[in-house]
């Protein structure tokens, strides 16, 4: 992970509370949230959404797991 002031691009995330029951499910009680994290370039910002994704994120009934990386107008 880059500084913010250095960042060229931001990844930004969705993530959720884990729900009371035993399976993997958003919990009914709170609001999926986003969170960007600063990425110094669009190759290390795609490689981290996609590991996250597939590494971190599991399968979650009512979760959709998106992200995306968005330009910060830097060079």
């Amino acid at each position: 992970m880059t500084s913010p002031i250095k960042a060229n691009y931001w990844l930004v995330i969705g993530t959720y509370r884990q729900g009371p029951s035993g399976r993997p499910e958003v919990s009914g009680i709170t609001s999926p949230s986003l969170y960007s994290l600063p990425m110094k370039d669009l190759e290390t910002c795609l490689k981290a959404g996609d590991k996250i994704t597939k590494e971190i994120y599991k399968p979650v009934w009512q979760f959709d797991s998106k992200w995306t990386c968005i330009y910060a107008g830097k060079n």
